[in-house]
Parts: C-alpha cells; structure tokens; sequence
C-alpha cells in the first residue's frame, strides 16, 4: 500500500469539517426549537459524537468495511476495536492509512445519526433516545454503508454510485426520521399552536457552518486531494447557491416573503441533493441539481401538514426527499468528463444507471424505515422515549439539564 502524505493530510483535515458539522447542525436546529427546549437540542447532538463514535470503534466500522462475510450483507469483525489498523481495507485502493479513512467514516456515521434529533425536537428524552442511536448506527446504519459505500456490498456490486452518502446518510436519516416521527407522536398542541424558532440568527450560523463543512463531507470522499476532490468542491458550493435560490424565488412567489429560515432550508437541500452526486457530475449540473432540489424541498416539507406527521425540523422533507432528488439525478447527469464510473442518461448512458440508483432508493428507504420503527419502538416502550407532558411544557433545557439557555425571562418560554 502506497501511502502519500498528501492525501493523508487531505483527509485527516476533511474528517475535521465533517465533525464540525455537527455542532453546525446543533445550532441550526437549536434555533429553530422554542427557548426552553434549546440546550436539550445541542446536547443531544454534542452527546451523539460521544456515543457514535464509541460504537463505530467498538463493531461499527467492521460491521461496515471489514471485508465481505457473505453475499454483500454485512462486514466481517477484522476491525473490531479498531484492531489491525494499519491492514488495508478489503476492495479499496486507499493512497492514505486505513484508519484514517476510519475516522472519516466515523464522522459520516456521528452526522447522520445526529440528524434525527430534529424529527424528535421538543419532545425527546436525552437517555433513551442515545440507547437508540447507539443500537441504530449498528443495526441501521452499518450495514447499509456495507451495501452501498464497500466495493463488495450488494449494492456497490450491481452498480449502485453514491458518492458522499445520498442513500447511506440523507435518505437513510429522512426514512429514519419518519419512522421516529410515528413512533413519538406530535408535539403537544401540534399544528394548532404557534411553535417559531427562538432564534434564526443562530439558524443561519448552523446553515453556513454546514455548508462549510460539507465541503470536506463530499471533497474528502473523493480520498485524494486531485481534480475529482476540487470538482466535487464545487458542485458542493453550486449546489447549495442553487438549493437557496430555487427555495427564495418559490417561496416569494408563494407567500410574498422570501424568508432567512426559507434561505438556510434551501441551501441545505441543495447541499443534501449534490451530495450523492458531487463526484460523478460537472458544474452546471451540480447548479441545476441544486435548484430543483430546492423548490421539491420547499413542497417536501409542507406536504406534512397535510399528512399529519409532526416532523419538528423538517428532516424527512429536507434529507430524506432532497436524498431522493440527489440520489435519481446521477442517473441523469453523470458525465464520464467527471468521473469515468459514472455515465447517466443525458451523457448517452441509457437507463441502466438510473434504474440502479430507483433501486438504492428503494432499498435504503424501506430498510432505514422498517428497521427503525422497530428500534424506536423498543426504545419507547422499555425505556420511554418521549418526555412527559410536564417536562414537554416546562421544557427539556431545565428539566433535563436543571439549565436555561438564556438569563431567565429573557427569551421568556417560548
């Protein structure tokens, strides 16, 4: 194995962004969460980072890329503990240590499992709802990075291109969070009472840390600083400026009002929808990819009012829609120019590649939401996963963590 201090070096700083994602993540659904409900939001993202990376140590990261144990299912336990670290990883011709490219993935696993924290806003217990992410990143998410993201998983094999985590982190967190959703029930007095975020100054300082990191999320995917690293860098960026135009310009026409929390929804959305196909398509495609993106996810997330799910943060309508949108557009824009594994319909491919990426649609979508309607309703009913009705109404911040957020009375209790 060839290792080259450049790539290393790459990674390592890529691996960084994508941790910080998730402190991004904790303020942008911190402000958008009523006042009393916000130092619970940002602790159940900070403790995931904990827990996540712990069980992606301990079996995780073997269950994922430890070499085949039979038909694409699920890895082998060669990396338990993190145990032969320096042995390369079965399929993958890595320029950069094995356990580098561990902690990368570990990042990836930490994010997505940080995501459901938005569907259960307002009305999630701290403990219960860690015993859950820490059973979901072995049973949910492990295995379907095997499928998808290791040259010998099923997926992979029938020519399944997800480069970044379209299926494996966004619709694999949007299906999840469906499940959660049903599973929790709607917040008290939803849709009838007024629930605002408390603070869109530190929705917006979310977004744009997200969108910072997502660079090194889908440059560093590329595991090598080269051409398809910088590519993918600026599809990320295209995307994004498409997703929060296509959500500005829909919105305006739809309410009179282009809105800051409209601005920071479509710019995730696009970042969400690129993901997938950050590697496999050029500049321009990555723009129109992130302009669709952005006016489906704006319908995306007001289609739950009309069928009565209470998904708090919108993560079903932004990840998990937008995930799909992602996932389908490489069989449309793949471009060879970009990467040469990718050639989709409108570079002459034909309808094989989008017929493959249906398929991973398909699959992720039932798996992440059957399984963890399971879990979750395990987790509820032995542990009890939601808060009571007086710890939902006082508020999670004091009644969880004996903590305010702001001096008292200064955000008052809303």
């Amino acid at each position: 194995m060839h290792i080259d201090t450049g790539d290393t070096a790459f990674l390592l700083v890529c691996a960084m962004l994508v941790l910080f994602m998730t402190p991004g993540l904790a303020l942008f659904y911190g402000g958008m969460v009523r006042s009393k409900h916000v130092l619970a939001m940002l602790a159940q993202n900070f403790a995931v980072i904990g827990v996540v990376s712990v069980v992606w140590v301990a079996i995780a990261y073997t269950l994922a890329f430890g070499g085949d144990a039979g038909g694409g299912v699920i890895g082998r336990l060669t990396f338990a503990g993190f145990a032969h670290s320096r042995d390369a990883v079965p399929g993958l011709h890595l320029t950069v240590p094995p356990i580098a490219f561990a902690a990368f993935q570990m990042m990836f696993a930490i994010i997505t499992a940080a995501l459901l924290t938005g569907a259960g806003a307002d009305r999630m217990r701290l403990g219960p709802f860690l015993v859950f992410a820490a059973l979901w990143t072995v049973v949910v998410y492990a295995p379907l990075a095997h499928w998808v993201f290791d040259p010998q998983g099923w997926l992979a094999r029938r020519g399944v291109l997800d480069f970044a985590g379209g299926t494996v982190v966004e619709i694999n967190a949007g299906a999840s969070a469906l499940a959660l959703v049903l599973v929790l029930g709607a917040r008290r007095g939803w849709p009838h009472e007024p629930m605002p975020p408390h603070s869109l100054p530190l929705t917006l300082l979310g977004a744009g840390i997200l969108w910072f990191g997502w660079f090194g999320f889908n440059a560093g995917s590329a595991l090598a600083a080269g051409h398809l690293s910088a590519q993918a860098l600026v599809s990320t960026h295209m995307a994004g400026c498409g997703g929060l135009l296509g959500w500005m310009i829909v919105e305006k026409k739809l309410t009179g009002h282009a809105t800051t929390l409209g601005a920071a929804s479509g710019a995730v959305a696009g970042l969400v929808a690129i993901t997938p196909s950050a590697g496999f398509v050029n500049t321009v495609g990555a723009l129109v990819i992130g302009l669709v993106a952005g006016v489906v996810g704006l319908y995306a997330v007001r289609l739950k009012f009309r069928l009565g799910y209470d998904d708090s943060l919108d993560v079903v309508g932004v990840h998990g829609v937008c995930g799909v949108v992602g996932t389908l557009s490489v069989g449309f824009f793949a471009t060879r120019s970009v990467n040469p594994a990718g050639r989709g319909l409108i570079d002459g491919g034909g309808l094989h590649l989008l017929g493959m990426q249906a398929l991973a649609v398909v699959v992720a979508a039932s798996w992440a939401f059957g399984l963890t309607w399971v879990l979750a309703t395990a987790v509820h009913r032995t542990l009890g996963l939601r808060a009571s009705a007086e710890d939902e109404v006082a508020g999670l911040d004091m009644a969880t963590h004996a903590e305010n957020a702001y001096e008292h009375g200064a955000m008052g209790s809303r």
